[in-house]
């Protein structure tokens, strides 16, 4: 089989709550996802997609993604998409960094692989570890009371863990936590995400301020150092996000003791084979993950659930359901939440169909 042309499509994700915010006033109302169709001599195609939060969250955006696809490109026409290590490697020699632009070119190579051998990617990812995986909800940053308005909301619908968008002041933030918790079951999570947002200082006035409480802190400081200085100083259960990029940083991580759990996003990684290896070896030292991705729409999803059923559920802290928040449908056969869980479905690869009406013309084609 041979890669015969690439399609790039660019689609815009409006959001159902018109606006989402999260730390140092940041915020998105449009999302832009780059959707890739791989084409092959065979037939077959494969789909994968690619959608930055914006670009002052990590270091990617949308226009890098169809930038690093068109300096790809040339490199890939001709290569097998079967032999997705050797695409890796291409990629790699090819381009320096920016994973996030490499990501749907190793997805939507899985993707081929699941079609071309007639299986669900979750078979080829590890296999049926479970039926379906828990959702959690984010919670836009907004006033306390506003937040945990939503919260009850969403429990509602049947989710039972939220991650709340902190990160901004710190006295702000200690409410929005008290006001929050204080809607929820005892058996419902609460994970308090800064996104970078504090610096030292204020990170440690906020896990003092809520020491005792049952919530999780995610990700209080820019950097790992600041991480694991407030992660020494509290007993709060604790998650490490934007720091933890690559093999090598989760291995540091895992020597460190600096985290109980790590939010696992497939295209910061650089795509579905770089997350099997960094789910793997979460599994082989007893973390458990939070299965997801920058953003999304159907097929973004599609993937995060096809890698979150493949895991065994007592690593599966969590998954991302990012279809529900937007209000433009991309593809067909997506997973659909339900009681706050969703699952991948068992037709070969990724198991959706791209809906081009949706996604209009192609912005970019490479042949």
């Amino acid at each position: 089989m041979k890669i015969t042309a690439l399609n790039v499509y660019q689609v815009d994700l409006p959001l159902k709550e018109g606006r989402y915010n999260w730390s140092n006033g940041n915020y998105v109302e449009v999302f832009d996802s780059t959707v890739l169709e791989i084409i092959t001599d065979e037939g077959l195609k494969g789909y994968a997609e690619c959608c930055p939060l914006g670009s002052a969250y990590l270091p990617s955006f949308a226009l890098g993604v169809r930038a690093g696809l068109a300096e790809l490109s040339p490199h890939l026409i001709g290569q097998d998409p079967l032999k997705i290590g050797q695409i890796n490697r291409t990629m790699d020699a090819a381009l320096r960094g920016h994973p996030y632009a490499k990501a749907p070119v190793d997805i939507a190579c899985w993707d081929l692989l699941g079609k071309a051998t007639g299986q669900p990617l979750y078979t080829l990812l590890g296999g049926d570890a479970q039926q379906d995986v828990v959702l959690y909800r984010a919670i836009s940053q907004e006033a306390p009371d506003i937040m945990a308005q939503k919260i009850e909301g969403y429990a509602a619908e049947g989710y039972t863990k939220f991650q709340l968008k902190v990160g901004g002041d710190a006295n702000d933030d200690i409410d929005r936590i008290h006001a929050t918790r204080a809607v929820l079951k005892k058996t419902d999570l609460l994970v308090a995400d800064a996104n970078t947002g504090w610096t030292r200082h204020e990170a440690a006035r906020v896990v003092g301020a809520i020491a005792g409480m049952d919530v999780y802190v995610e990700q209080p400081c820019l950097t790992y150092e600041e991480c694991v200085s407030i992660r020494r100083r509290t007993a709060l259960p604790f998650v490490m996000d934007e720091v933890i990029d690559t093999p090598n940083t989760l291995v540091r991580g895992i020597a460190d003791d600096a985290m109980d759990v790590i939010n696992l996003k497939i295209s910061k990684v650089g795509g579905l084979s770089k997350a099997r290896l960094m789910r793997d070896l979460c599994v082989a030292h007893g973390i458990p993950m939070t299965i997801e991705d920058t953003w999304g729409g159907d097929i973004t999803t599609a993937a995060i659930a096809h890698l979150a059923r493949s895991t065994p559920s007592e690593f599966t802290f969590s998954a991302t359901d990012f279809n529900s928040y937007g209000t433009v449908d991309i593809a067909e056969g997506a997973p659909k939440r339900v009681n706050g869980r969703m699952t991948a479905a068992d037709r070969p690869g990724l198991g959706v169909t791209p809906i081009f009406d949706a996604l209009g013309a192609p912005v970019a084609q490479y042949s």
